[in-house]
């Protein structure tokens, strides 16, 4: 039997629900599938349309294989493997293109495909505990990862799905591992541009062809009356915002972040709030935040408590280009989570607790 073979075998056994797929190098990465549902299976106040993560360039899919463990890059491609020292000190284009070399279909993480994963998870009554207190989870004291690496003597990274059960997004060994903490990951499809949201359409930033740079004209910013995908209004050539009353911003409205058509607070620097503090004023239309609830970006209609655990929203709307990251790394404590996210930095942004996770969508060609 081949090795290959024998890794599915073995796999299979422990982990029923998992596929182990082999990639243009003819290396195995070990994924998670996650079947197509709608808005209305994960959120209150969700419509029946199907989330965006099952719509890549406009036609649907039937699911998206996800990676189970954080990345881990060999002569310049990324794999899905147990028991690796996650890589990091990677910058979100490099990120792209080391998941890209695995060949057609392969992606990075997007923003949309982390969602789905998110409110599923929540939907389903559990948030995932993970490596963000040095080695351990802060709410947890008698279990711990295997280390791989440290940083001013302390635990920093551990070795991909060698934490406790409860580290795994369904709490089972067939889960995704390290969604909370351990190195913050690239998310593609989504940025913040002089304050203003921008995306690329549904899932459509899995396919390749589908640029991300800086100047592309796949992204589109959100129109604040009904959701529609509309050319932005404020580019990353520009020297200051551009605020026409009309698309998706974020603004820092008593210290916590809020959704509307205008910027009252505008800085280059990180600022932040919980998650659940995370809030749309009046001149967001229901439509737009079903969308923004759909991608993970604000808290669902019912939520009168924090039901996100503390989890923490970072942006910087300031300056002309902020992409973003999610998770949390080592150090987090609680404000890691599958609700937290980090979007004040560049995309050249490559510290030792930045990393980024691969997945797969057979229908991209």
């Amino acid at each position: 039997m081949a090795n290959f073979d024998l890794t599915t075998l073995a796999v299979k056994m422990i982990c029923p629900n998992n596929v182990v797929k082999t990639d243009d190098t003819d290396i195995p990465s070990v994924l998670v599938y996650i079947p197509k549902f709608k808005n209305s299976d994960v959120l209150t106040g969700g419509n029946d349309s199907t989330h965006p993560a099952f719509i890549v360039n406009g036609v649907e899919i039937p699911g998206f294989y996800y990676g189970k463990f954080q990345a881990k890059v060999y002569n310049s491609v990324a794999y899905s493997l147990p028991a690796e020292d996650p890589t990091a000190s990677i910058n979100f284009d490099t990120a792209r293109a080391r998941c890209e070399a695995k060949g057609a279909g392969w992606h990075l993480s997007t923003n949309a495909e982390w969602a789905a994963i998110a409110l599923w998870c929540k939907k389903n009554g559990f948030l995932p505990y993970g490596n963000n207190n040095y080695g351990k989870d802060s709410r947890e004291s008698n279990y711990k990862a295997v280390p791989s690496y440290y940083e001013s003597n302390k635990i920093a990274r551990v070795a991909t799905g060698t934490g406790p059960i409860s580290w795994s997004h369904d709490k089972t060994m067939a889960g995704i591992w390290d969604l909370n903490g351990n190195v913050w990951e690239w998310q593609g499809g989504i940025r913040l541009v002089w304050g203003e949201l921008q995306i690329l359409a549904n899932n459509d930033a899995a396919d390749p062809d589908n640029p991300q740079n800086a100047t592309s004209t796949c992204w589109k910013a959100i129109n604040a009356a009904d959701g529609a995908l509309v050319d932005p209004e404020s580019k990353t050539t520009d020297s200051s915002a551009h605020v026409s009353g009309k698309t998706v911003k974020l603004d820092y409205v008593n210290n916590k972040w809020t959704y509307s058509t205008s910027i009252t607070n505008a800085k280059d620097e990180s600022r932040s709030c919980t998650f659940y503090q995370v809030t749309a004023d009046s001149s967001i239309g229901d439509a737009a935040k079903v969308m923004l609830r759909a991608l993970a970006l604000l808290p669902d209609s019912d939520v009168t408590t924090d039901v996100y655990e503390g989890d923490y929203m970072w942006w910087n709307n300031g300056v002309a280009e902020r992409c973003l990251y999610r998770g949390g790394r080592w150090g987090s404590g609680s404000s890691a989570g599958v609700f937290s996210l980090y979007g004040a930095y560049s995309r050249g942004d490559a510290g030792t607790n930045i990393g980024f996770r691969a997945a797969y969508i057979p229908e991209i060609r």
